[in-house]
């Protein structure tokens, strides 16, 4: 097997799971890691035995990369994927894709002219629960779906948006909570009840005013393609970062993700848990462990380029990210919104 070349562009918080699933990938070894902040970029670059730049361009420039991970933040990211993509790389970039519809678009347009591939990191999808949840809709056991609930109670304190500034503010994150943490909770329902076909939402700040411009909290009505409806609630303002709970009813019983456990409850109050998994070390519980399954997956592609792609295009990642802005639409207009995905 080859061995591949990835970098990573930025050292915040999140990059720590790309090098902890880096280091566990066959065929994959961390060349190089740009970060604009030079003293925390070396100090980096020197813990894990890798080349180090300060302009990611010139990360882009050399020609010993293979991969490049964009973990930067959002605003940055169609430049960055879009440069990586014309510089002949592949593409592994932190959600979400772009700041809106527009941004996803023409980064589209960039990947399908590109010989790179591009994969999106929705994580959330490859946990062992949300892999199980679909296996259970597709195997039909408990009937046609009838609706969906999710509820994601995060914390987020001033300091998260003080400490970084571009966090909470619409010209660099393109929003606050939708886009950052409910994004993945938002992806799992258009996922799993095979898409939204129109939302009604509200978007507000409370908790959290003082520091951010955008919402902290937010809560929508969905009706899906396939005649199922869907509640949704998230907010930032919690005391705690709390697991998603999420509940799937259907004809003949319901599925509970509660506590990352996932529950299948019967006709008649019968009770089953059908996953249990464990988080992976190197990231936050409440984050789910898919990052390691979604790099493993994307390099297994890269790998065997003749087999299926399975990893999230950016076609997949549009999907989510016109529900967000279909609830930020519906919060202004206060009207029924059509999601365009």
């Amino acid at each position: 097997m080859e061995t591949l070349n990835a970098a990573i562009i930025g050292g915040g918080a999140i990059h720590l799971c790309h090098v902890g699933a880096l280091r566990q990938v066959p065929g994959v070894r961390l060349h190089a890691l740009a970060e604009i902040d030079s003293e925390k970029g070396q100090a980096l670059a020197r813990t894990y035995g890798c080349h180090f730049y300060q302009d990611y361009r010139a990360l882009l420039w050399d020609d010993e990369i293979d991969v490049v991970h964009i973990c930067t933040p959002h605003h940055l990211h169609k430049a960055m994927v879009m440069e990586a993509l014309a510089a002949g790389k592949h593409v592994f970039c932190e959600k979400p894709i772009g700041l809106d519809s527009r941004e996803a678009a023409e980064i589209a347009g960039a990947a399908a002219r590109a010989p790179g591939r591009l994969a999106v990191c929705y994580q959330n999808r490859l946990n062992p629960t949300s892999r199980q949840i679909m296996c259970e809709l597709a195997g039909g056991t408990l009937g046609k779906m009838i609706g969906m609930k999710a509820v994601l109670t995060w914390s987020r304190g001033g300091r998260y948006y003080t400490h970084s500034p571009w966090r909470g503010r619409y010209a660099t994150e393109g929003g606050s909570l939708l886009i950052n943490q409910a994004i993945h909770t938002l992806d799992l329902m258009q996922w799993f009840g095979g898409g939204v076909a129109r939302v009604k939402g509200v978007v507000d700040s409370g908790e959290l005013a003082a520091v951010t411009e955008a919402e902290d909290s937010a809560m929508a009505t969905l009706h899906f393609h396939n005649g199922a409806r869907g509640l949704f609630y998230a907010s930032n303002s919690y005391t705690t970062d709390a697991p998603l709970l999420l509940e799937i009813h259907c004809e003949a019983g319901m599925l509970q993700l509660r506590d990352n456990q996932l529950w299948r409850v019967c006709a008649g109050g019968r009770t089953h848990l059908i996953s249990d998994p464990s988080p992976e070390s190197d990231a936050k519980a409440y984050w789910g462990s898919g990052h390691l399954a979604a790099i493993r997956q994307f390099y297994q592609t890269l790998h065997h380029p003749s087999a299926p792609a399975e990893y999230t295009s950016i076609e997949e990642a549009g999907k989510s990210l016109a529900l967000v802005e279909a609830i930020y639409h519906s919060s202004q207009t206060r009207q029924w919104i059509t999601v365009n995905a």
